[in-house]
Formats: C-alpha cells, sequence, structure tokens
C-alpha cells in the first residue's frame, strides 16, 4: 500500500493505527494530515477504503466547531455538481484550483523566511546594485538617443542609424 500508514476501522466506529498499534480519534487523524504523514483507512469487515469517508467526517467537525471553510451557496454549488456532465471538470478545476493554493502559500512562507533569516544590508545592497544597473542603461540609452547615434522605436526600443 505504499508504505502509506494503516488505520483499521472496526464495527464499533473506533480507529485502530497499526503503526502505534493503538486506538486513535479523528483528532489522532487529524494531526496525521496536519503533519503531512500519508495513511489509508480500511474497513475491518469489507476491506473497503474509507479514507474520504473518514476525511469527510473530520471536515464536517471542522466546519461546526470554527469559522467555516464552505458557505452555504458553495456547499449548494458542489451539491448541484453531482450527477452533472461537470462533475468531473469541477472535480478537477477544484483540486486544481487548492493545489495552487498550497503552492503559492509554501512559496510566500518560503519568501517570509528568506525575508526574516537575510541580513536587511545585504538585501538593500543588492537592490541598490540592481538599481543602479538600470539607471546605467537608462543613461546609456538617454545619451545614445541624445547624441544621434541611435533613435527611439515606438516600442521604447533604440534602432541604431
Amino acid at each position: 500500500m505504499n508504505n502509506k500508514r494503516i488505520i483499521k476501522k472496526y464495527p464499533n466506529r473506533r480507529l485502530y493505527d497499526t503503526e502505534a498499534s493503538k486506538y486513535i480519534t479523528l483528532e489522532d487523524v487529524k494531526n496525521l494530515v496536519l503533519s503531512g504523514q500519508e495513511f489509508i483507512v480500511i474497513d475491518v469487515k469489507s476491506d473497503e477504503d474509507l479514507t474520504r469517508n473518514i476525511l469527510l467526517q473530520i471536515i464536517i467537525e471542522q466546519e461546526h466547531d470554527g469559522e467555516p471553510i464552505f458557505s452555504i451557496q458553495a456547499l449548494s454549488h458542489i451539491i448541484r455538481f453531482y450527477g452533472n456532465s461537470m462533475q468531473s471538470l469541477a472535480a478537477d478545476y477544484l483540486q486544481k484550483s487548492i493545489s495552487l493554493f498550497v503552492s503559492q502559500q509554501q512559496q510566500m512562507q518560503e519568501q517570509l523566511q528568506n525575508a526574516v533569516t537575510t541580513n536587511p544590508l545585504t538585501t538593500i545592497a543588492e537592490i541598490t546594485e540592481r538599481n543602479l544597473e538600470l539607471w546605467k542603461q537608462m543613461q546609456e540609452s538617454f545619451f545614445s538617443v541624445a547624441s544621434g547615434k541611435t533613435k527611439p522605436t515606438a516600442a521604447g526600443k533604440e534602432d541604431k542609424d
């Protein structure tokens, strides 16, 4: 099962973590998700994969206990997609949108971490060097045009005579 942690679900609704050799709660499963641990929840009687169902239960608890992510309108729209010809397209769109959001969030956190860990004076020096180079290029372009060696085009680039 691809080295995924196996959680067994018993008929009494209890969850058993085979790696930790103990019964766990939905909160424990949520912590596995938050820590990035891959797992699969298997029904002991039928060997059915119940991972989605367990994750949906966690979402329901989160929606009930905290500030909800899904509005009534959003949930209504999602329900309308089921059985519709757009169901597959909607699922792909939601998956890609969430993946993109997660990726952007990670990039932002990395940039913030880099900003915090780098020396501000080094950052300022790098920005200053880039600005000086741009200023130098602009001056050269200006003097080149002013001396008549080149003429500006409509696109803002220079053509040599």
